[in-house]
């Protein structure tokens, strides 16, 4: 019997690996945690996993246990931690024991400063389609997948999303470095995580060292629109067999966007040239585990997106609303991009929260320069409370709307007032966007959009 204790249970990818270990034969899971969100309590409750108390008692780690897993958020002084060293136990930080757990597995690793989620999301609903059983880790829920994270003893795949951001206080690697594909896909470089990585150099060398750690005779799947990768590409080491991607042909009639293929025209339920860019990496990341060009195109004209990215959250007649994860000036282009080219006739509202520590960094600020500058009505938000929060330093509105730039933008750090803003326009032949990595100061989207939307 494995016994395996996971200190940091609560977290939204440890509670879900939790589970996943636990469905595991010959698995008894263990964990503790000084806070739960509802959704992991829930869960874990559900799952029969839930800490009976709250807190850490070092009383849980003893030499029996086959390994205990670290969290993201828990530190250096972390009592049951310090007990664990004590008694010389395996130690692992998540992304670490996903490796252990896959390791003669062929893994595909998606990475990238943007779009990791939904070509992962868009690899698992095509092998799921295609009865290709598949071990994985994803940072969000999907459709169609009742967990997070899958772990088996059959499957011979593994797919995970590749975040390049640190592994946990007590480890400062990047956790896509811990993962060693077989197979990787890089959408794009462009810079995030000021807080960890100071320099874009430094932010670039991060996926240049994730390259060197590629398994022998591993697969590169890149994006050739972008310079770095470009660039980086030009010295690979020579077992690595590198496969470019691009937007693929397509055309948009009557709202709906078409492939164009060998195999004929594929509509698709998704939009946006960034969409299109992360199906033909998905594809040729398919390809490589033997998944033919006809079988993919036959399965992801059924793809229904990814929650909170370019999700629609309420509709009429003549206007249509959507949120996006958007937070990064890249993931802002490509947002309104898409929103332009698909709604070409309509008026774009949209409303943007810097949430992040690099959105609120006064020196990250200028990076954000012309990415909201084709949308009709720009609203930014940000919370004060937050920057205080993080004890940083304070930004203020003028800052925000100089570093954005364009006539066509307010800047509110009132929740309520912004609303108020949106209250007072009208929607006739528009499409509303909201971009945001948090929720705007507590506001329910869905429910706001739909208020808006039914006023007359």
């Amino acid at each position: 019997m494995q016994r395996v204790h996971f200190i940091a249970i609560g977290g939204a990818t440890m509670h879900n690996l939790a589970i996943a270990i636990s469905k595991k034969n010959n698995f008894e899971v263990t964990g503790s945690d000084d806070k739960f969100s509802e959704l992991s309590r829930s869960r874990l409750k559900e799952h029969g996993l839930l800490p009976g108390e709250t807190g850490w008692f070092p009383d849980k780690i003893y030499k029996g246990l086959s390994a205990v897993i670290l969290g993201m958020h828990i530190r250096e002084d972390n009592p049951e931690l310090i007990r664990a060293k004590e008694l010389g136990l395996k130690i692992y930080s998540f992304p670490e024991y996903l490796f252990q757990q896959t390791r003669s597995k062929t893994r595909i690793v998606v990475a990238g400063s943007h779009g990791k989620t939904t070509i992962t999301a868009m690899i698992l609903f095509v092998l799921k389609h295609l009865k290709i059983d598949t071990d994985y880790m994803v940072s969000t829920q999907i459709e169609g997948f009742d967990n997070m994270v899958k772990l088996s003893y059959e499957s011979r795949i593994a797919v995970f999303e590749g975040d390049e951001y640190l592994t946990s206080p007590i480890d400062r690697r990047p956790k896509f470095h811990l993962y060693k594909p077989h197979i990787a896909v890089i959408t794009g470089i462009t810079w995030d995580h000021i807080n960890v990585f100071p320099t874009f150099e430094n932010y670039v060398e991060q996926f240049r060292k994730f390259i060197e750690l590629m398994e022998v005779q591993g697969r590169l799947i890149y994006f050739d629109g972008d310079e770095n990768l470009n660039q980086m590409t030009q010295n690979l080491r020579r077992d690595i067999v590198p496969f470019t991607y691009n937007t693929p042909e397509h055309e948009v009639r009557n709202g709906v966007t078409y492939l164009k293929t060998r195999y004929g025209e594929i509509p698709l339920k998704v939009f946006g040239e960034h969409n299109l860019q992360n199906i033909d990496a998905a594809r040729l990341a398919c390809r490589q585990i033997g998944v033919t060009d006809e079988q993919f195109y036959s399965v992801i004209s059924e793809f229904p997106g990814v929650s909170n990215r370019l999700q629609t959250i309420a509709e009429t007649a003549t206007s249509i609303a959507f949120t996006d994860f958007a937070h990064s000036p890249a993931q802002l282009k490509a947002t309104v991009k898409a929103i332009k080219s698909q709604y070409v006739e309509h008026n774009l509202v949209a409303c943007m929260e810097l949430h992040t520590c690099s959105s609120l960094t006064e020196d990250f600020l200028p990076q954000y320069a012309k990415s909201m500058a084709d949308v009709d009505v720009a609203f930014v938000y940000y919370n004060p409370e937050v920057i205080h929060q993080k004890q940083m330093k304070e930004i203020n509105p003028e800052q925000v709307k100089t570093a954005f730039g364009g006539e066509n933008l307010t800047v509110f750090t009132d929740s309520l007032a912004l609303q108020q803003k949106l209250r007072e326009l009208n929607y006739d032949n528009s499409v509303l966007l909201f971009m945001t990595s948090g929720n705007f100061g507590g506001v329910n989207l869905i429910e706001f959009a739909g208020e808006l939307f039914n006023q007359k």
